[in-house]
């Protein structure tokens, strides 16, 4: 009774310490918001992450699926638990107004010149882990086991989780227990929230180049308009949801690129496009999947194209399902420490994550939740019909610092005592 007395006491002290780590914390967070880079380019958030762990201890790897970095820090006999952050920044221009804005441009994985913003908050989740690997390095005495940081590249193009994995995690580092991860979302800054089952949508990307006839603007006849083609597919795209799927399911179609020509008086003579595809069933997939190639093939042969279309997958993230009895022991540590009160059961979204491939790879239960970093009141205001909410991937995505650093860096911590020794 006195050994585990000691031991919880021992645990609180260590919660105590993060608020004397917050001015470390933001320094390397304002760092990292100034510097975003893009998926599978994250070669200096990789080296300040790997450099992190080896000053706290950690075996680390680096170069894992070509920038991701696994650090190990092994304990004595016990439970190994996978703890992960993602790395990347999108191809977004900032338009926060913020003093620590991003200037940073780059180059996409479409050869595109692009600006480049942490709008999806995985330069909060790289500190958040990095203060609680740190945390984790410094209370050895407080748990057993094995802590296996994991900061992943590219996984807003569902590509890093996939990259790391086939370049041998599995055969490489230990087993895990449980896979551990969390995100950054618009709820009020510092609740907590979850879903057990089934918890993130899966996602489908395509890429469709639609071939035509170029032509004088002056003699249409001459042509088959890849322009008249891109637009009709892009309209009869948004009955696929409306009047294919069933009231009952979900599904999402969105085009997000829609590119053809370069004058106005020029018929170019072909159309590009980028659409994407989320569902939350394999049965409603593979049936949204098959109307959408059937539109675009339609589109075509009704424009009387010279060609069928090219499609091209870009991205495939699953779907994201928490194991229901780890997520219950997870939720438990956490309701304990925070109260039930700033913990949240929520549907599942429509966003989608490559997280759940470790927990497949491995065969062991996943976990994953959601963190909130709005400003309570202005997310009170939004939800009565006020200004909107900014949420991820938009140019004005801006979450509040605190109580966001620190609500991150406890739920780690609340996560990993729940499952260490």
């Amino acid at each position: 009774m006195n050994v585990q007395s000691n031991k919880m006491s021992g645990k609180a002290a260590v919660f105590g310490q993060i608020e004397a780590l917050l001015p470390e914390l933001e320094a390397i967070y304002l760092d990292l918001h100034r510097n975003p880079e893009l998926s599978m380019q994250e070669v200096r958030t990789a080296g300040i992450a790997a450099d992190w762990l080896e000053k706290y201890g950690y075996e680390v790897h680096r170069n894992i699926g070509k920038t991701g970095v696994v650090g190990l820090l092994k304990n004595g006999e016990g439970p190994c638990i996978l703890l992960r952050a993602d790395m990347d920044g999108l191809p977004v221009k900032e338009k926060t107004g913020l003093d620590y804005a991003s200037q940073a441009t780059g180059t996409d994985r479409f050869g595109q010149a692009v600006s480049i913003m942490h709008a999806c908050a995985h330069d909060m989740h790289v500190t958040w882990l990095m203060a609680a690997a740190r945390l984790l390095a410094e209370s050895r005495k407080q748990w057993r086991g094995t802590v296996m940081a994991v900061f992943q590249p590219a996984e807003e193009i569902g590509a890093g989780a996939a990259a790391m994995l086939g370049d041998g995690m599995v055969k490489k580092f230990p087993k895990p227990d449980v896979c551990l991860g969390q995100h950054l979302i618009p709820l009020p800054a510092g609740q907590i929230g979850y879903r057990p089952g089934v918890a993130m949508s899966a996602a489908d990307s395509w890429e469709v180049k639609m071939v035509g006839r170029g032509a004088h603007g002056s003699m249409p006849q001459n042509s088959v308009d890849p322009v008249v083609m891109a637009s009709a597919t892009v309209m009869r795209l948004q009955t696929v949801v409306s009047r294919e799927v069933a009231m009952a399911d979900n599904a999402v179609v969105t085009v997000g690129t829609l590119q053809s020509g370069f004058n106005e008086n020029v018929i170019p003579d072909e159309a590009l496009l980028r659409l994407n595809i989320r569902t939350f069933k394999d049965t409603v997939r593979s049936r949204v999947l098959a109307s959408v190639k059937r539109i675009i093939e339609a589109e075509a042969t009704a424009s009387g194209a010279p060609k069928m279309p090219e499609i091209r997958e870009i991205s495939k993230f699953p779907l994201t399902v928490n194991d229901e009895a780890a997520m219950a022991k997870t939720m438990a540590a956490m309701g304990s420490y925070f109260g039930e009160a700033r913990l949240t059961e929520m549907e599942p979204l429509s966003g989608s994550e490559d997280f759940g491939l470790f927990g497949t790879a491995w065969n062991v239960p996943s976990v994953f939740w959601w963190v909130g970093g709005t400003d309570p009141e202005k997310f009170a205001a939004g939800m009565a019909g006020g200004e909107p909410i900014p949420v991820n991937h938009s140019p004005f995505f801006a979450p509040v610092l605190h109580p966001t650093l620190k609500t991150g860096v406890e739920t780690i911590l609340a996560a990993a005592y729940a499952w260490l020794d």
